[in-house]
């Protein structure tokens, strides 16, 4: 392709650019440059993507509210998916931009957040006791609004801003300006959210802030950081809701690379590399992967929840991503995407919006989360003008701490406690058990994709495996196993539609001798069923890890949860008959239950944070379908 004109010169001369992006990608030494025409589609499905020779043939701007396509919460305000249709694209040196771009301070007035800092940290301090505290998951992003005017051109002021970014931000995915007609974008994103070519999908979720206001990290505060169990454990959750993605859209599941420590001019973050093998056409894994859990939550759907009951405004461009779409030399289609973080919106009246968030945690204080957003806004807001700049560094190579040996050695340690089953490549067929081929399982969500992640690990063991949502009845007679899954929610409220319907099907199964597991929240009801007390603990369970005993063996395992069953004894009789109990020593909180033809555990063996969940799932098999070759498995045997 070639472009048709020069947005920028015709800036200079005084005329319309029409619709264009420049775009850095990484560390490039050059910027794209794109011209062609906008127009809006109503989904993803909709976005433009034709056939023809290697490159860029679309780029969408997809707002917060397309996650409505997933049947998910949103306050709707509107905002479109407008689509850039490339007529036009060249590469074009990076100094030769800077040189190009207007070099002239942004002058703003009015400049004040949506929220201040007290009404933040009153938001902060709710979500933290009505919502992690009562179990409706493991953490949530809620984000706040710098406002402002811009005097003279908004376009001119973008640009200008761009190239400040250019100059003195480092280590964004993309640093960028989008111009439609209608609206501008300009920012300098740190985070890929996903990404394909040549058939590999990439998700890159990045969690942890450190804040620092030198030319460079102070290396033994970063030490700290990379060592203080909030940070650590905020990370492994993202990491394991963007695993539940991966198990979606990747044959084979999701596999984890790094850590990695990313520095940037005002702060640093840590982030994994999620990598798998993708046949899906680009959209539905765009459509299936939205949107990040490190801008929205986990678990998903009800993160959408949270964040409609307590933000109350849209988002509009907030959490969702840019999408560049194309195809390679083999006409293959590509895709790359980054999030619509640090990120500013002009409208053509001058109307600027500085979107940020903070994600909310059990360990979280409202006034570390309050100082989250201020630090993450920093490098946006120095582009405008609306802050100081990061001193710069001195003459010569700059210092990159995630070179220092000490740096590595905590961030390489970060995986010592994990799953080796995510961490590691895996050969289809070498972990599965004799006797499980042709055998058939049903896992029945309860809205958390956990359950992806499961369905990958029972798959690996032999089993051939389909998913169900709660709300979906159907037949179970087809299956050797239903496993009757996790979500959030208060296992308690018998009158709220899953948990009644949830709570109707593990009746059923026990009544008809079925085989069944049930994970965390179907743990929960299974427990009640069984008459055994339901309650919530002090402090929640999320994101947890811990040694527990489960049926005399010590297991590390992961916990999401604000539930849990009491018991008083290690055998109960019930109904069903009896049934041997694991409890906590201290507090007879029931880690895990069997009876005939039934078992339950209120950890997740899926998920990252248990070492020990492959050897789980293979002794609870070897109870439920009684194959003696699975029995016994010792500690060792992770698969």
């Amino acid at each position: 392709m070639t472009s048709p004109h020069d947005p920028l010169a015709a800036l200079t001369a005084g005329a319309d650019p029409g619709p264009f992006a420049l775009i850095r990608r990484a560390d490039a030494d050059h910027l794209d440059l794109l011209t062609g025409t906008v127009r809006t589609a109503e989904q993803l499905a909709d976005i433009p993507l034709p056939e023809g020779g290697p490159g860029p043939r679309t780029l969408a701007l997809v707002p917060y509210r397309q996650i409505a396509e997933r049947g998910f919460a949103c306050v709707d305000d509107g905002a479109p998916l407008e689509c850039l249709l490339v007529e036009g694209h060249r590469r074009i040196p990076l100094a030769e931009v800077v040189a190009a771009l207007p070099d002239a301070p942004v002058v703003t007035r009015d400049a004040a957040f949506d929220l201040t800092d007290a009404e933040y940290a009153a938001t902060v301090d709710r979500v933290l006791a009505e919502e992690i505290g009562r179990g409706e998951g493991a953490n949530f992003v809620i984000h706040r609004s710098l406002r402002a005017t811009v005097q003279g051109d908004p376009l001119a002021a973008a640009l200008a801003a761009l190239r400040r970014l250019l100059l003195r931000e480092r280590g964004a995915y993309w640093t960028f300006v989008v111009h439609t007609g209608t609206r501008i974008l300009v920012g300098a994103s740190p985070e890929r959210h996903v990404s394909v070519d040549d058939g590999l999908v990439m998700m890159n979720p990045i969690s942890g802030t450190f804040r620092h206001t030198g030319a460079s990290a102070d290396r033994a505060a970063l030490l700290r950081f990379l060592h203080d169990p909030k940070e650590v454990e905020e990370l492994y959750m993202v990491l394991d809701e963007e695993l539940k993605m991966m198990a979606t859209v990747a044959e084979h599941g999701g596999q984890v690379v790094g850590p990695y420590l990313k520095e940037m001019a005002h702060l640093a973050h840590t982030e994994y590399l999620l990598a798998g093998q993708c046949s899906r056409d680009v959209r539905e894994a765009l459509r299936e992967t939205m949107f990040a859990p490190t801008v929205t939550g986990s678990p998903m759907e009800n993160a959408c929840r949270v964040i409609a009951r307590h933000e109350r405004t849209g988002r509009r461009y907030y959490a969702g991503v840019l999408a560049l779409l194309g195809r390679d030399a083999e006409g293959r289609q590509t895709l790359d995407a980054p999030i619509l973080i640090r990120t500013a919106e002009l409208s053509p009246a001058g109307e600027l919006r500085v979107p940020v968030g903070a994600t909310l945690v059990r360990h979280s204080t409202a006034s570390s989360e309050v100082a989250e957003t201020h630090a993450k806004a920093a490098g946006v807001l120095a582009a405008l003008g609306l802050g100081p700049d990061a001193p710069q560094p001195g003459p010569g190579p700059a210092v990159r701490l995630a070179d220092d040996p000490h740096v590595r050695a905590a961030l390489a340690a970060r995986n010592a406690p994990l799953a080796r089953f995510w961490l590691d490549q895996r050969t289809p067929g070498a972990t599965a058990l004799p006797g499980l081929a042709g055998r058939r399982a049903l896992i029945v969500d309860g809205e958390d994709t956990f359950t992806g992640m499961l369905a990958h690990q029972l798959g690996a063991l032999g089993l051939a495996v389909t998913r169900r949502d709660w709300c979906r009845p159907g037949p179970v007679g087809p299956y050797d196993l239903v496993v009757v899954g996790p979500g959030p929610g208060d296992p308690n409220d018998l009158a709220e539609p899953k948990m009644a319907a949830m709570r109707a099907l593990l009746a059923g199964l026990l009544a008809g001798g079925r085989p069944t597991m049930a994970v965390c929240l179907g743990h929960q009801l299974l427990a009640g069923l069984l008459g055994l007390p339901l309650r919530r603990r002090d402090a929640p369970y999320q994101g947890l890890q811990r040694t527990v005993p489960v049926f005399g063996v010590p297991r590390r395992v992961g916990f999401y949860s604000s539930f849990t069953a009491h018991a008083d004894a290690d055998r109960v009789p019930t109904a069903y008959g009896p049934v041997e109990l694991s409890r906590d020593p201290d507090d007879g909180a029931v880690h895990a239950l069997r009876g005939s033809g039934f078992a339950g555990v209120q950890f997740h063996p899926e998920s990252v944070l248990s070492p020990d969940g492959m050897a789980v799932l293979a002794d609870l098999l070897g109870h439920l379908l009684a194959h003696p070759a699975l029995a016994g498995r010792g500690p060792a045997d992770h698969g």
